[in-house]
């Protein structure tokens, strides 16, 4: 016992306390400052009076971090052999910070909302030549899939069993998503990721930004931040399925303190794992800025432009034809050989420009506006076989006496859109009050048409326009939100925001019936919350959010025959629970959430004739789940992070609608079935990963990546039969990092993907019938994806 208790007091007796006070050059406090202990997982943030104190410190050398909105960040080395008072005067910075401009739109520090913020270290090291939700994979609750196999093409990701449909995206605070989709697509956005600087994800409702509702989590992007010093990059990266990408990028740094350009180019290519799902993208980005030491001026355009096989359709046959089989284009000779369509494919180029300013108005408050316009052009090509004429209302041809009723044919649909608006804030931070006031206005007007290029039978001329439709969508919010120090510990966070949706659609649609719609949406949307430090290593936080959401485009149109089916808006009442713990040696943290939905939209697990999502609104439904975060350093040089979620995701009182088919698949009736409490489709209960970083020797670092989903449905019936089952990946990744006198830096990396060749789906998709019999019968088709698979890459710094 004696042994015991002096342990105990040896243990007291060797941690130490540090204290100090974060000012300016003239001794003015700045509250909010961040103090992080650079190599560990401490950090802190300054009062209201500027103060900052770190407990239960151990004695040794540690390199503290200090960094201000509009201050030029300070480090120092403090070696601490005993409790001291350390004070760090930050000197006010010559320009304005890029900082600024997503300031309005993310969750700052004492914010009560589940975050994960991606440094651009973080983001260069998970860009090794896949999309964006892959290298977004190790963040709590996220799912990625890809139609193509690997990673590269048309890619997806879902956030707590939410769609991109449903997670709000910026790019420095300006609308991503698609207004009639309300989707991303990444596949717009080649090598986007290589212009990334930060990234902030906000799981549940989040905080109020711009654009789309969040009604699973928000992504912000923020792009290139200054440069002081010109640089040069370039990098390669080549891997199976012959995939390359080639990305250079150059920067001329600060010109006489006021400017500075970034650009960069990509080329990307790849077969895909799955047949014919090829990728060949192109992509740039430029930035221009002005600064001075009170506002900014900055100019972004940003370009994709993709050409990508098209693989939308899944594989319904990969017992009998392999898992590499991609039935789109499919069709057969004269001769009666199966051949595929060599241009069954999407295009699109899509580009983006974006003008911000901001101003300092004081010391405590800034002001930012922003000017944007996104011009979107392009269409997927398909090879059709044994179309109607009738259907493309056009009279059967007749050659002689004989009279054609169908034909092969090969036919685009197209899409041209323009989205255009602007963006405002005015941001106060000052004594314990940190509050915005901003808000959007957004224009979007696209036409949908359809061609006909080229028909096998005749009776068509060419480029024949057999439908055209118009929507424009109109979207404006405004949103204040404050977040109060009552005190050193307790936060009080308060957040609203009004938007307003008018959604028109006017013409006809692709099956020649009229598609005319108007649809007008206002929703009030309140959030708040408490943040509770209880000192510099534990903190706790709880928050309400009410959020709303419109239905898309596909909604409205797939409904459009049968005005009883027309969807509804959706309501999500969010609530969230955290505790965060944190240390120099390990840190971790827990989540807690309930989303209770009304009216929420589903998936069916239907695809209408785009390959999109039929969705159902179900009455009652919700998500509760255990979100966990965690890392340690387990030795100097080997560090382990993780996360885990465990969920429950269901429909409280579901009624399935099932076609009932005769003999010649025609529908004769359509049966209602009672299904009481039901899984949500596409939500699977278990969601984790991990990644293991050993760093054995100077600039080397070796990484071992797993990532587990467990099994979910995808239709809303919890059928054993519509099922995708679990799985578990394993990746390796190594790193090497040299810096010669001549340059920079030499970084070479290769990532092995799925190491231990598991054979999984991340998606699938059917729908189900029944027989005049009462024989059940499903169709589905799965997105299988690559085996073993690797890919390398070479980067020069200059």
């Amino acid at each position: 016992m004696l042994i015991l208790l002096q342990f105990v007091c040896f243990i007291g007796f060797s941690q130490l306390t540090l204290t100090g006070k974060v000012t300016d050059k003239a001794g003015k406090a700045l509250p909010g400052a961040t103090i992080a202990v650079k190599g560990t997982y401490l950090g802190t943030v300054a009062s209201s009076n500027g103060t900052y104190r770190f407990q239960n410190l151990k004695e040794g050398n540690y390199s503290f971090v200090v960094s201000f909105l509009g201050y030029e960040s300070a480090q120092k080395e403090v070696k601490l052999s005993k409790s001291e008072e350390i004070d760090f005067n930050l000197e006010a910075s010559a320009i304005m910070a890029d900082e600024v401009l997503v300031a309005a739109t993310r969750a700052g520090n004492k914010v009560p909302v589940a975050i994960t913020n991606l440094s651009g270290d973080d983001v260069r090291r998970q860009n090794t030549g896949q999309d964006i939700p892959y290298q977004l994979s190790l963040t709590p609750s996220l799912v990625e899939a890809s139609e193509s196999g690997n990673g590269v093409g048309y890619s997806s990701l879902r956030i707590r069993g939410t769609d991109a449909t449903r997670i709000n995206v910026t790019i420095n605070g300006v609308p991503l998503n698609d207004s009639e989709s309300q989707g991303v697509f990444w596949v717009n956005m080649p090598d986007f990721a290589s212009s990334v600087n930060n990234i902030q994800i906000q799981r549940g409702v989040g905080t109020s930004t711009n654009g789309a509702a969040a009604f699973g989590a928000t992504i912000n992007f923020q792009t290139e931040t200054i440069n002081a010093d010109p640089y040069a990059e370039v990098q390669s990266v080549a891997g199976s399925y012959n995939t390359f990408r080639n990305t250079v990028k150059v920067g001329t740094g600060l010109i006489d303190g006021k400017f500075s350009f970034d650009a960069r180019y990509s080329r990307l290519k790849s077969d895909g794992f799955v047949d014919r799902a090829f990728s060949d993208h192109e992509s740039f980005f430029v930035s221009g800025t002005y600064y001075t030491e009170k506002s900014m001026l900055k100019f972004n355009v940003m370009s994709g432009d993709q050409k990508t096989g098209i693989s939308w359709w899944g594989n319904d046959d990969m017992d009998g034809k392999g898992r590499k089989y991609n039935p789109a284009g499919k069709y057969k000779d004269k001769d009666g050989n199966t051949k595929f369509y060599d241009n069954q494919t999407d295009n699109y180029k899509q580009t983006h420009y974006q003008l911000f300013y901001s101003q300092e108005l004081n010391s405590a408050l800034n002001m930012n506006a922003a000017l944007h316009y996104t011009k979107g052009k392009g269409f997927y090509e398909q090879y059709k076989t044994d179309e109607s004429y009738a259907e493309y209302g056009l009279s059967n041809p007749k050659y002689g006496a004989e009279e054609v009723s169908t034909t092969d044919l090969t036919r685009q649909k197209w899409l041209k859109n323009d989205f255009y608006g602007f963006t405002y804030s005015l941001n106060y931070k000052k004594k314990g009050v940190d509050a915005s006031l901003g808000g959007a206005w957004n224009h979007y007007d696209g036409d949908h048409f359809g061609n006909i290029l080229w028909a096998k039978n005749g009776g068509i001329i060419n480029d024949y326009q057999w439908y055209l439709n118009n929507g424009k969508k109109t979207d404006y919010n405004a949103f204040a939100k404050v977040n109060l120090g009552l005190s050193d510990q307790l936060n009080v966070y308060g957040d609203v925001q009004y938007r307003h949706i008018s959604y028109e659609m006017d013409g006809i649609d692709d099956d020649l019936k009229p598609l005319i719609q108007d649809h007008k949406f206002d929703f009030f949307n309140p959030k708040m919350g408490l943040f509770y430090t209880i000192n510099d290593r534990n903190n706790v936080y709880l928050s309400f959010g009410l959020a709303h959401r419109e239905p898309t485009r596909t909604n409205f149109k797939d409904a459009k025959e049968d005005i009883t089916r027309l969807p509804s808006s959706e309501s999500l009442f969010d609530y969230e629970l955290g505790y965060n713990f944190k240390s120099s040696k390990a840190t971790f943290g827990v989540n807690i959430y309930y989303m209770y939905y009304q009216d929420q939209l589903v998936a069916t697990g239907e695809r209408n004739n785009v390959g999109s999502a039929i969705m159902t609104n179900v009455d009652k439904s919700y998500r509760v789940g255990f979100e966990f975060i965690g890392g340690v350093q387990l030795l100097p040089n080997l560090k382990w992070d993780a996360n885990l979620t465990l969920s429950r995701n269901k429909i409280k009182d579901f009624t399935d609608y099932v076609s009932v088919i005769d003999g010649d698949w025609d529908e004769v009736d359509v049966k209602a079935i009672k299904l009481g409490e039901t899984d949500i489709s596409y939500s699977p209960e278990v969601v984790g990963s991990s990644i293991l970083n050993w760093n054995p020797a100077k600039g080397l670092g070796v990484s071992f990546i797993s990532k587990y989903v467990g099994e979910q449905f995808f239709d809303n019936t919890s059928n054993e039969d519509r099922k995708i089952d679990a799985y578990l990946v394993n990746n390796l990744r190594f790193e090497y990092t040299v810096q010669p006198k001549w340059m920079k830096e030499i970084a070479f990396n290769v990532q092995i993907n799925n190491l231990f060749d598991k054979e999984y789906e991340n998606n699938a998709y059917g729908e189900h019938n029944e027989g005049l019999d009462g024989t059940p019968g499903t169709w589905k088709a799965y997105f299988p994806q690559a085996g073993t698979n690797f890919m390398a890459g070479l980067t020069f710094r200059f």
